[in-house]
């Protein structure tokens, strides 16, 4: 069976954890033990039957204070597919924690309370789920049980969305009326919305197609580790490699053909992304740790000056001149910004030309000088090798997820 990855996003108390508590329940996802633990939690507070959003709240500030503040990941199967999810934060003050989930994502499940329609942080996350061109988007409009299942409030919400999703790079959409609280049409259709006429979101999750999501034209491999004499192991970041393929080793350009290939110590004539796989070369060549192994008629673009969208989440300003360690697959080098294009306005997705600053949770478009080239693509092109992480020096902190444009 293949693997979806899914993340889920909206805004603080549209749901997002009942919702997969309530998908992993309805699913027999959840053990026995775990189960137990959840029916002592909820009598213990004082509420009635389970209450599933500690399935994936499982921090102790989380289950207090009723939010989610790390990504909570969870692995589930069914017959027809296998999945793994990421439980994102939806408060502003956990953007990094939210991009992180996103980041590894093909799908986006985005939560909304049907009660309050796209309020700005539910607008901040649709534009970061196109920004990170997650293929596929599931809108899910929640809390339909508080407003008696009517399809008139569901449509309203939905028009909202259509006209919104307009302006940004949304291609792939489904949008589904929900009650996580209750269930309907989370695992099993909904008999109080019988006006709704398409999937479960658990049918939906297991009917879409993602065969196409994964770059497997561009072999990019960044190298990991020495293994031995001509032989280097890494993990292939998209595309695929063969026994008997010419590579070049960038960004020194020297060239080799491949021997062999090992995965899972198993030897191998083709290994594909996203699988790690040891390469031997036919002939010693100077590689090393961060350098990056591509088709000789097919590579990346070798160099400094980084034109990038930049997701800002560290507690001080950025500002023209800073310099950060950039990290990119498995190399590092120190960068410089050098100029702040805009900022944009989550409301409107208007753009503010040279701003003095991007302050934490902007998202914008800035300039780096990088000390050392880097093998880049662009983000739309090769979601793998088009990001990187900008990470501040002093603390060890990751301040910035940046994309390639």
């Amino acid at each position: 069976m293949d693997l979806l990855r899914f993340a889920t996003a909206g805004n603080v108390d549209d749901g997002k954890s009942t919702l997969i508590g309530r998908l992993l329940h309805d699913c027999r996802a959840l053990p026995d033990d775990q189960l137990e633990s959840l029916r002592r939690e909820s009598q213990r507070r004082g509420e009635e039957g389970l209450n599933l959003a500690f399935a994936t709240d499982g921090l102790r500030a989380e289950r207090a204070q009723n939010i989610t503040i790390d990504v909570a990941y969870r692995f589930f199967s069914t017959a027809r597919r296998r999945f793994i999810l990421a439980d994102c934060p939806g408060h502003l003050g956990y953007l990094a924690n939210m991009v992180t989930g996103l980041s590894t994502a093909t799908l986006a499940v985005i939560l909304v309370d049907v009660r309050h329609g796209l309020v700005e942080q539910t607008r901040r996350h649709c534009f970061l789920a196109s920004l990170f061109r997650i293929p596929h988007l599931v809108l899910c409009v929640n809390k339909m049980d508080l407003v008696a299942f009517a399809e008139g409030a569901f449509a309203e919400v939905r028009d909202q969305f259509e006209a919104f999703s307009e302006k940004v790079a949304i291609h792939d959409v489904t949008v589904i009326p929900i009650s996580a609280k209750l269930g309907d049409n989370v695992v099993q259709r909904s008999a109080a919305m019988r006006w709704y006429q398409g999937p479960s979101l658990l049918r939906h999750l297991e009917e879409v197609h993602i065969a196409s999501d994964i770059n497997q034209v561009d072999c990019r491999l960044p190298v990991q580790i020495s293994l031995g004499p001509r032989t280097w192991a890494g993990r292939l970041a998209s595309g695929h490699v063969r026994v008997g393929d010419e590579v070049m080793c960038l960004p020194g350009g020297a060239r080799a053909v491949v021997a062999g290939l090992t995965v899972a110590c198993r030897e191998v004539a083709e290994a594909r992304a996203p699988l790690s796989v040891a390469v031997q070369l036919d002939r010693d060549v100077e590689v090393r740790r961060g350098d990056m192994l591509v088709r000789v008629h097919n590579r990346p673009d070798l160099r400094c000056d980084v034109d990038a969208m930049v997701c800002w989440f560290g507690a001080e300003p950025l500002v023209a001149g800073r310099t950060l360690r950039l990290l990119h697959g498995t190399s590092q080098t120190r960068a410089a910004v050098g100029r702040l294009d805009y900022r944009l306005d989550m409301q409107t997705l208007a753009r503010q030309t040279d701003p003095p600053a991007l302050f934490p949770n902007d998202i914008g478009r800035i300039e780096l000088q990088s000390d050392q080239p880097l093998c880049l693509d662009r983000y739309q092109d090769n979601r793998a090798t088009g990001s990187f992480v900008l990470v501040d020096e002093a603390s060890n902190r990751t301040v910035a997820a940046c994309l390639v444009r």
